[in-house]
């Protein structure tokens, strides 16, 4: 799926911190598209979507029969994501479906699974109730292929979830492959059938006679369903969605993703394994991201992200105004895997002490900040700081009245706040309470104005300019979904200010893509009276990014600068698509 944001980073700038409204963000336009179950009002929608904005953190959870091969087929591993084994592998259907003989997750314990994602801080869960292997996670009448009849385990964990959820009050989503199926007749496949004696047939037949009756039995036999999780919306046309719209009534205060297919927008943006440089403005979403490499259970992948990482990606969610969507992926025991439950736990800590600046905020007022991250409720900001100040004073480019500030995690500790006109100098602790991430809180009176601080020389005198960051001119260019600069044609200016403290040589590597028929491309970057001009290589392909050194340029001048960069002519097809900027110092 493709994503695309637009201006949030330079009209964010612009909002004062009256906040009438925390969490909230512009509503949709009330069309069929972004409302698929009923028509509503604004004012409906605000309510409907209200828990989920105030959530921020959820656990997602990929559970199938995928989990008993674990990534290998007939003794050799199949490369790619755990649950896609069947499709990477190429394993015909009457072979995979002996896999569900094998399945038999004794071990599953649903309330213990709640109970570690209300741990961790969460406050939502979506499990795969059928993924694209075809596999029912739960009792279905519209086809045998299903946990209870299919498998020795006979038993239906979607009704323990449902009733752990409903204990704990956990709110409960179910993920559902609507499309995709590789058992079923019809089903659609991403590169086609390869079996396909077993699995050609008529789509809409498909729909029909599985995919209709299933999501009818999960939306009407669990009780209240919080989040539908639509994937992959392959050969979805608008008939084929409107097949499945109308279930949605089943369930009134459902909130729905946007991969249903058919052009249908859905209440949320779903980003994936990344976080989007810039948020989506008028637009709810939600970050899904793994902790290791993989969603469905693989026994060899064991490259685990950090606590840091998977902390410091909610936080940037967070301050960016999404969710963080975190997932598990358990064995065929139905245990969540050990460096898992340890992270999850380790998050928890964190949580436990700072989820008042996670949950019911707002996105940070502030463009970039050189120390971390934002996030707002009225009247506040909760400033979270991943580098401390060495020398005890935390600067917030901003101009306002501050009133007061604490650590969070020591409310009755008042620090002492100096007011300036282009910033606050806030006197902290010598050393941080948290060395992931330490939280302080400043109380406003008023509005607040934003101020752009500029990106500053690091230790070795290099400066990484990413595109995030960038001012752009308001023709000519677009800021992409991942942080790329897109869309890039004559008369598009990137820009950025820089602090220059040491000044010299410098060679610059752009980090971009360029399509091979706009081989040559010329561009023309600046800084104050100097100027570098040169040729882009073209890629492999436009979607293939390379760090590529284009020059050497001489910065001869210290101080607050702004370097910009624009195409030199008129390029072919567009400039380029620009990742991130490079300065490093030429050593004499």
């Amino acid at each position: 799926m493709k994503t695309s944001t637009s201006g949030w980073s330079r009209s964010v700038v612009s909002i004062a911190l009256a906040f009438a409204a925390a969490g909230a963000l512009p509503s949709l336009a009330q069309d069929a598209a972004a409302t698929p179950a009923v028509q509503e009002t604004p004012e409906q929608r605000e309510a409907r979507m209200h828990w989920w904005r105030e959530a921020r953190f959820g656990m997602f959870i990929h559970w199938g029969i995928y989990s008993v091969p674990a990534g290998s087929w007939n003794g050799k591993p199949v490369g790619g994501i755990g649950e896609w084994i069947m499709n990477r592998g190429k394993i015909p259907v009457a072979d995979y479906a002996k896999f569900a003989e094998q399945f038999n997750p004794t071990k599953f314990d649903a309330e213990r699974w709640v109970l570690l994602a209300k741990e961790a801080g969460m406050k939502y869960i979506v499990i795969t109730s059928k993924h694209h292997d075809g596999f029912a996670m739960f009792a279905s009448k519209a086809s045998p292929y299903n946990i209870v009849d299919a498998t020795p385990y006979k038993h239906d964990p979607l009704k323990d979830l449902a009733d752990a959820c409903k204990k704990h009050g956990m709110k409960l989503g179910f993920y559902y492959s609507q499309a995709q199926d590789w058992h079923h007749p019809g089903g659609a496949a991403s590169g086609g059938h390869w079996d396909k004696q077993a699995q050609d047939g008529d789509m809409d037949a498909y729909l029909d006679k599985i995919a209709v009756p299933q999501v009818k039995e999960i939306l009407s036999n669990y009780g209240p369903v919080a989040v539908l999780w639509w994937d992959t919306p392959t050969d979805m046309t608008r008939a084929r969605a409107e097949k499945l719209l109308p279930l949605l009534k089943l369930q009134p205060g459902i909130v729905v993703n946007n991969r249903l297919g058919g052009g249908v927008a859905g209440d949320t943006e779903t980003p994936e394994q990344f976080v989007p440089a810039t948020g989506y403005p008028g637009r709810d979403w939600e970050t899904c991201m793994t902790m290791n490499n993989t969603w469905g259970y693989k026994a060899d992948d064991q490259n685990w992200k950090t606590t840091q990482v998977l902390l410091r990606n909610l936080i940037d969610i967070a301050s960016k105004g999404g969710n963080y969507l975190l997932n598990v992926g358990p064995t065929s025991q139905g245990l969540i895997p050990q460096p898992s439950v340890e992270r999850l736990q380790e998050v928890g800590k964190w949580m436990a002490v700072n989820g008042d600046a996670i949950y019911a905020t707002s996105a940070s007022p502030f463009r970039r900040l050189p120390w971390g991250r934002c996030t707002t409720k009225p009247g506040k900001l909760y400033l979270h700081v991943f580098d401390w100040p060495s020398d005890g004073i935390l600067n917030v480019p901003m101009a306002g009245k501050v009133t007061g500030a604490t650590l969070l995690a020591k409310p009755g500790q008042a620090l002492e706040v100096e007011n300036g006109a282009d910033n606050v100098r806030i006197h902290v602790p010598a050393t941080a309470l948290d060395p992931i991430a330490t939280v302080v809180v400043l109380e406003v009176s008023g509005d607040i104005k934003p101020l752009i601080s500029p990106i500053a020389q690091a230790a070795g005198g290099s400066f990484q300019l990413k595109t995030g960051d960038a001012d752009l001119s308001s023709t000519g260019i677009k800021g992409g979904g991942r942080g790329d600069i897109t869309s890039w044609t004559e008369g598009g200016v990137a820009s950025w200010p820089i602090q220059v403290d040491r000044p010299g040589q410098f060679t610059v590597t752009f980090e971009y893509s360029l399509d091979p028929k706009s081989n040559g491309n010329e561009f023309s970057l600046t800084v104050a009276d100097q100027t570098l001009t040169g040729k882009l290589a073209a890629t492999k392909s436009a979607k293939d990014f390379a760090k590529i050194k284009v020059g050497t340029l001489d910065i001869k001048q210290a101080g607050k600068l702004t370097l910009a960069i624009k195409p030199a002519g008129t390029p072919v097809g567009m400039l380029m698509n620009l990742r991130t900027i490079t300065l490093t110092p030429v050593k004499p």
